[in-house]
């Protein structure tokens, strides 16, 4: 597990290893925040962007189950990328941290589970009013 003071996490899924192929889980106490919505990304073009945006009060984890992309983060000082290209190794976003998706690979798919249900009252979608957040 890679932290930084963002509170922005690398976690390592557990594996299990076999012959036929690998298995990997995510199960209560896996991440730091119990999940209640999955979604995920796929046929992104290579030069689109997502995210764009923060959330008030719900925790994101992003894992790249095929290809590769990545994710800037920024909480308003400080920015940092990570490029997630392994199905067992997620990031997690807390609250309060702008995100950008980029350089999607070709075939890639990303998977999000979000702490809650959809709620748009939960984004900060303009860049400005991230900021204003912050101070």
């Amino acid at each position: 597990m890679l932290s930084d003071s963002m509170n922005i996490k690398l976690i390592d899924l557990p594996v299990i290893e076999d012959y036929r192929g690998n298995l990997s889980f995510i199960q209560e106490g896996i991440l730091p925040f119990n999940f209640k919505r999955v979604y995920y990304l796929f046929d992104v073009p290579s030069n689109a962007y997502r995210g764009g945006h923060s959330h008030v009060r719900q925790d994101e984890f992003l894992i790249a189950l095929s290809g590769s992309f990545e994710v800037v983060v920024e909480d308003g000082a400080k920015k940092k990328t990570f490029f997630l290209n392994k199905p067992n190794i997620g990031l997690h976003i807390p609250p309060g941290i702008w995100r950008e998706l980029s350089n999607f690979s070709s075939g890639s798919v990303c998977l999000v589970l979000n702490s809650d249900l959809f709620s748009e009252d939960d984004y900060i979608r303009d860049y400005g009013e991230f900021l204003a957040s912050k101070k």
